[in-house]
């Protein structure tokens, strides 16, 4: 049906030709990442093929967004003008749903055709079954999903290890890791940017988001990795022998915080630095984030789905993604499903039409062109230091404004007498936070995901959320 090369090729294509210059990175200074969501749909003439062919289907972006940064806490607005969290994966979702937003105001209007059908309840309407969507990252999400084994032989980043071992690192080790040859890599080992990653230990958030706004940079300490650090003494760290005899002498770091109420990082030397599973806070210098990790938001989608909240008012059924596909990077298969799936796969009395679902995960060999790594390979070494691009891009499938380009949360060039005057509009008169509340069913079901396995998400203070 398709590829993860596919889908990958598709969105850096659609990057180069859709969105502008406006808001990209600097060339040979600055590098960002990207998320797209990408619908697929089998072609008209499916039904009259024999069923034996394969089904081929058509792949359309349908939304976008770039960006690495998110704002301190002492930054935050209440009067809901400003975008907290302006990480592509989070630009890509929001994207997303104004894509939704006018699908529904389509089916609604019955003026073209949409990706809605009406629902068995009257008013509200559901997606249409042969569809599905799959969201793509140019990086590893920051957060749980970004801890990831190095092992002792391998030249960059780590081979695939098996997932009782990645939940579990005091399994036995087994025969069934894969050859050094079959690993997924950034660079050839001999190129210099993967030498210098090697000796650095960077860490997939440290290439990605690592960095708030201002002048909160942040970047990885250089990991001890002597063996004599290993320990097995908490068995949510990844610590011990990966399946085949290989042995973890470290982890790639998580520049993400845990957030109050877990129990935190060891912070012990070498691979048992972090403990894996938890709730984290995108990382800041100085301010602290209210940001929840990208890992963990996707986790939360993964269960509620893509719509939020507000656009359960008009949908009998959450919009889930049925995969996601991880550009070239540091990754790990393990990492990603205990991060995405594995923390919230026991949840349950969900209300009808919610449930964890089994996404899928792939890893493209495609690499991103103005990643980290790609642009710090075409760098020369007189050109200064590499920066994280400061705007965010977000693009989506809607006729009107379909673009948009924000630095520091607000629209690019706004100034700071124009900033007292963005406003927030909602048709009604009645704040975001009661819209939210409101949809019954979606809050009964985040309710639920909250007390069984996120008891500690940070949720921000009533008084971000009564704009109007």
């Amino acid at each position: 049906m398709w590829t993860a090369d596919e889908i990958a090729q598709l969105c850096y294509e659609h990057y180069g030709s859709r969105l502008p210059k406006q808001g990209k990175p600097e060339p040979n200074r600055e590098w960002t990442l990207l998320a797209a969501v990408v619908k697929i749909q089998p072609t008209a003439d499916q039904a009259c093929d024999r069923p034996d062919r394969p089904v081929r289907v058509t792949k359309e972006v349908v939304s976008m967004g770039t960006g690495t940064k998110c704002i301190g806490q002492s930054k935050m607005r209440k009067s809901g003008d400003i975008l907290n969290d302006s990480h592509a994966e989070v630009i890509a979702r929001r994207s997303f749903q104004r894509y939704l937003l006018h699908q529904l105001h389509l089916a609604a209007s019955l003026k073209e055709d949409s990706i809605f059908v009406p629902g068995t309840q009257r008013e509200l309407w559901k997606l249409r079954p042969d569809l599905l969507f799959v969201f793509f990252s140019s990086h590893t999400p920051c957060g749980d999903a970004s801890i990831i084994p190095m092992l002792q032989f391998e030249d960059q980043p780590c081979c695939p290890v098996s997932r009782d071992w990645a939940n579990n690192p005091s399994v036995d080790a087994s025969d069934n890791l894969e050859a050094p040859e079959d690993k997924r890599k950034c660079e050839d080992s001999d190129s210099p940017v993967t030498k210098k990653m090697r000796l650095e230990h960077r860490t997939p958030d440290s290439m990605a988001h690592h960095q708030s706004f201002g002048n909160q940079e942040s970047g990885p300490n250089s990991p001890d990795v002597s063996s004599s650090n290993l320990t097995a003494e908490e068995p949510a760290a990844v610590t011990g022998m990966a399946p085949g005899g290989a042995k973890v002498v470290d982890v790639y770091r998580t520049g993400a915080k845990c957030v109050p109420g877990e129990a935190g990082d060891s912070g012990k030397p070498g691979a048992a630095y972090h403990r894996v599973g938890l709730l984290r806070v995108k990382p800041g210098r100085g301010d602290r984030t209210c940001s929840m990790s990208c890992s963990d938001k996707l986790a939360r989608w993964n269960v509620l789905g893509c719509q939020g909240a507000l656009l359960m008012h008009f949908l009998e059924e959450p919009i889930y993604l049925s995969a996601v596909v991880i550009g070239k990077c540091p990754y790990s298969q393990e990492a990603m499903q205990r991060a995405l799936i594995g923390r919230c796969q026991n949840v349950s009395a969900l209300p009808e039409g919610f449930g964890v679902q089994e996404v899928k995960i792939q890893q493209s060999d495609l690499l991103f062109e103005q990643s980290r790594c790609a642009v710090q390979a075409k760098k020369a070494e007189n050109q200064g230091r590499l920066v994280p691009c400061g705007a965010a891009i977000s693009w989506s499938a809607v006729p009107e404004q379909p673009l948009d380009v924000t630095a520091n949360g607000f629209p690019q060039g706004t100034t700071k007498k124009g900033i007292g005057r963005l406003q927030a509009r909602v048709q009604k008169p009645v704040t975001y936070h009661e819209y939210k509340e409101a949809a019954s069913t979606y809050q009964r079901a985040w309710s639920a995901l909250r007390k069984q396995a996120f008891g500690s998400w940070i949720r921000n203070p009533p008084d971000y959320q009564q704009f109007k």
